[in-house]
């Protein structure tokens, strides 16, 4: 029945849409939806992002957020992060999700759950948010680094 559905062939009815999309675990919309359909895009030009006050920004940490979207279960937030010499190391934070990290320049020891890690240009950390982390040495100065946080979505899907 499925591959007559995919061909064409037959028609399924809505209570065949519903059963399928326990299935696959897809909305019964997602049977609706076109392959054109445009897709939500961010788009910030150099030096154009948001600058955000963050708890970090009290101790000289530049957050500037280079997009955000959010969906029914992500919310991803990308941010350009700067550490120069008026920045302090501060104590360690934790959020829902996962965070990556990928360093541009300078160098920092970098803690996640206790174990620290040397990060150099190039070097990148992906890990858990919600084990205290973040910024225990700054050994070399400017530190600039990209942070991307994937979190859990919205409950009620706004």
């Amino acid at each position: 029945m499925l591959s007559k559905v995919e061909n064409g062939n037959a028609f399924p009815s809505l209570t065949t849409l519903h059963a399928l999309s326990r299935v696959f675990r897809v909305p019964m919309t997602f049977f609706f939806e076109t392959h054109q359909e445009t897709q939500g895009c961010c788009y910030v030009k150099k030096d154009g992002g948001l600058f955000i006050e963050s708890r970090g920004s009290k101790v000289g940490h530049q957050y500037q957020l280079l997009g955000h979207g959010v969906g029914k279960e992500l919310s991803v937030s990308p941010y350009m992060i700067e550490l120069n010499d008026t920045s302090e190391v501060f104590p360690l934070f934790q959020h829902p999700g996962v965070e990556f990290i990928h360093m541009l320049g300078g160098e920092m020891v970098y803690e996640h759950g206790g174990k620290p890690h040397r990060l150099s240009p190039g070097d990148s950390l992906f890990f858990e948010g919600t084990t205290a982390h973040g910024p225990v040495e700054l050994i070399e100065l400017p530190i600039r680094f990209l942070s991307i946080i994937v979190e859990p979505g919205p409950k009620d899907g706004s």
